[in-house]
């Protein structure tokens, strides 16, 4: 793991102050506050990471480019809740919505009096308590409130672009209104289950009693834009947002040795000459979808890897998928002048967002800003 430059007369003073992070459980929630760790045990800061037993586990069975078993400074602590029925995903529900989670999200309201017994222990023992909890965690982390040396800060899972949308939206103004927002947004109704959102508005009427600032994996090389309208926007209040992105290693660590056919196939095609093709972890889709991008994946005549083709959940809403729609898209992707535009665009980004993370880039400068504000 790649440690941050720390000025010698830091160290000292920094380990008084411990950081406990709080995800949700869903693996792009797990997997983020999780590389967020690493981030801040660079600065020799110890980090308590909090979640059921089997998530933790899971979050560090799936992390890529270092181990967290092997990092002393970072603890466990894996919470045993009760048992909970989770059903098989519904590829005909009207809501394309992973609703089979929903009662692993309502568990997570066990966690609160372990993480309020922990807070309370060590808020004995150190100088300052950090919180980092997911934005959709708000009612697990309330003890924060009582302890005068705990501070909490909001993990927002989604894009600083999404924030403000809904900011700009909660204001009762709509995109079009602003040169700010892209025209033709796809509206987000049918997206999510009744008992989703509920769940989501109490967690964020919770986050309201208690936040000292926002964080989010993003790069102000990106969302520089986005993130200049939230400071604005709770700026009277006093919450400062940071862009602390991206959390992922930036660099390929040294390939095992271990045979994974998938990098070796990769490795015997020219560069940019495969699409990467994945509906994430929390897709349905149901037969005839998945025959309908196939034909159109095979007609294009392009080489792809497509991950996870198994029972999923949450895309294409009421879009009717047909091979044709995925073959003009991948040809245009993949073998067009406009295509190669993007792949160049992308490309550069790509190389300027390495370079954030690096000594004196600007995802650098926003974390030890971080650091430096909670240390203090």
């Amino acid at each position: 793991m790649a440690m941050a430059n720390q000025p010698s007369h830091g160290v000292t003073k920094q380990a008084q102050v411990v950081v406990v992070m709080v995800p949700f459980p869903a693996q792009g929630h797990l997997n983020q506050l999780l590389q967020l760790s690493r981030l801040i045990l660079s600065y020799n800061i110890p980090v308590h990471y909090v979640g059921a037993t089997t998530h933790n586990r899971q979050a560090k069975k799936r992390v890529h480019g270092w181990d967290p078993d092997a990092s002393a400074n970072i603890h466990f602590l894996d919470i045993e809740i009760p048992p909970f029925h989770c059903p098989p995903p519904n590829p005909s529900a009207k809501i394309k919505f992973p609703s089979h989670l929903q009662p692993a999200f309502n568990a997570s309201s066990h966690l609160a009096a372990p993480v309020s017994m922990l807070l309370r222990a060590l808020s004995c023992k150190a100088r300052k308590v950090i919180v980092i909890h997911d934005s959709l965690m708000g009612s697990v982390i309330q003890e924060a409130r009582l302890l005068p040396n705990v501070e909490s800060y909001i993990f927002r899972s989604v894009s600083a672009f999404v924030v403000s949308l809904n900011a700009w939206e909660l204001e009762g103004k709509i995109a079009e209104d602003s040169e700010f927002f892209p025209r033709d947004i796809p509206s987000l109704e049918g997206c999510f289950s009744a008992e989703f959102s509920d769940f989501v508005a109490f967690q964020l009427n919770n986050n309201q009693k208690v936040n000292s600032g926002c964080v989010y994996n993003t790069c102000k090389l990106v969302e520089g834009a986005y993130m200049d309208f939230l400071e604005k926007q709770t700026a009277k209040e006093g919450i400062k947002h940071w862009a602390l992105g991206p959390f992922n290693p930036v660099t390929i660590p040294e390939r095992s040795k271990t045979k994974r056919f998938c990098l070796d196939w990769l490795d015997k095609h020219a560069r940019n000459s495969v699409i990467y093709v994945s509906f994430g972890t929390t897709t349905t889709l149901d037969d005839e979808q998945i025959k309908e991008l196939a034909i159109g994946l095979r007609e294009s005549k392009q080489n792809f890897v497509w991950i996870g083709v198994v029972a999923k959940e949450w895309v294409l809403r009421d879009e009717i998928v047909t091979s044709k729609i995925v073959e003009s898209a991948v040809k245009r992707l993949m073998a067009s002048t406009e295509g190669d535009e993007m792949r160049k665009r992308a490309e550069e980004m790509g190389e300027s967002v390495r370079g954030s993370v690096a000594e004196g880039g600007v995802s650098r400068m926003e974390m030890e800003s971080f650091i430096a504000h909670i240390t203090s």
